[in-house]
């Protein structure tokens, strides 16, 4: 396979995998569980998870490591095992990717208050973020994916401590809210300016809403930077039903959006809670038919599917973090 870094000088439009917990939900594991620490007890349930997504379409996979922080794995007693989840969660991305996608190792916020908003030092937050990049780096990650982070000062922090420990590439996305702007009011414009000031090579915006809202801030992005921008929404709004939270936007939905996102300016899309390996099939075959292995570029895209005219309006959706049932 090409190295990932190379990909990033090139038009090439990649596809990321969908959701993790939403998957294992549907396979049985109840919420109350750890479902990081699934990387340890069971191996083989995320591993067909992985190869369910790159089946469907997926050129990026991402490591059952979202939650896997010192922070977030003290609530279960689990902190002790932080390098091993980690390194062990790379391990197994890597065997289901093989050569047929890449391995994105994915780092979400540390559950924290960090400084101004709390008593989290910057210095103490990135030996946090440290501690689980050291560990996807020894189980083999292509690339990094910083994602569903809500205070620029944090995904700062998280972008330091890879940096100090390599330069594979980074994928910082943030969550916005229904008006379009992150929880502590950050809008698309400054957030996109200040990752790309601090060294982010691709720049999105994960969970939160749906793909209607995703589209108009990524549009409002793409003028601030000429780096290459992602999407990964989630399947538009949940609805309680007695007390399970289920995203209604069907595949072929979220499918309409992957060629408005390009329009956009993303050259990498995928899901967030509640998309599954059918939703990412469609948005893949979506944005072009193509061959086993193959890459679609700008102009294959064009000749496949037409002109890419500005996309009108979409009703709005709202949702939630990326590990939701």
């Amino acid at each position: 396979m090409q190295p990932f870094n190379e990909l990033l000088s090139t038009d090439r439009i990649l596809v990321f995998d969908g959701a993790m917990g939403t998957m294992l939900y549907a396979k049985g594991v109840y919420i109350n569980r750890c479902y990081d620490e699934l990387n340890l007890s069971s191996p083989d349930l995320v591993r067909e998870i992985h190869a369910e997504y790159i089946r469907a379409g997926a050129d990026i996979i991402e490591t059952n490591t979202f939650g896997a922080t010192a922070h977030k794995l003290q609530q279960y007693g689990l902190e002790g095992n932080l390098h091993e989840i980690n390194a062990i969660a790379a391990r197994v991305a890597r065997e289901a990717a093989g050569d047929r996608a890449y391995v994105a190792g994915a780092i979400g916020p540390l559950g924290l208050r960090i400084e101004p908003y709390g008593p989290t030092s910057y210095d103490e937050a990135r030996d946090l973020f440290k501690a689980q990049a050291v560990a996807l780096l020894e189980g083999g990650v292509d690339l990094f994916c910083l994602e569903t982070f809500s205070d620029v000062s944090e995904i700062r922090q998280a972008i330091a401590a890879v940096r100090e420990l390599c330069d594979l590439p980074i994928i910082a996305q943030m969550t916005i809210m229904t008006d379009g702007n992150t929880l502590f009011g950050t809008t698309p414009e400054i957030l996109t300016e200040r990752l790309d000031n601090w060294g982010a090579d691709v720049i999105g915006l994960n969970c939160g809403v749906g793909p209607a809202i995703i589209l108009n801030a990524l549009e409002k992005m793409r003028e601030v930077t000429k780096k290459k921008l992602s999407a990964q929404p989630n399947a538009g709004l949940p609805r309680d039903v007695q007390g399970r939270q289920f995203y209604m936007c069907s595949p072929e939905y979220m499918s309409k959006f992957a060629k408005r996102f390009i329009q956009a300016g993303a050259k990498f899309i995928g899901g967030c809670c509640g998309t599954t390996p059918q939703h990412i099939a469609a948005m893949a075959q979506a944005l072009a038919v193509r061959p086993e292995g193959a890459q679609p570029d700008l102009a294959t895209l064009e000749q496949a599917l037409g002109p890419l005219a500005a996309a009108g309006a979409a009703p709005r959706q709202r949702a939630r973090r990326r590990d939701a049932v």
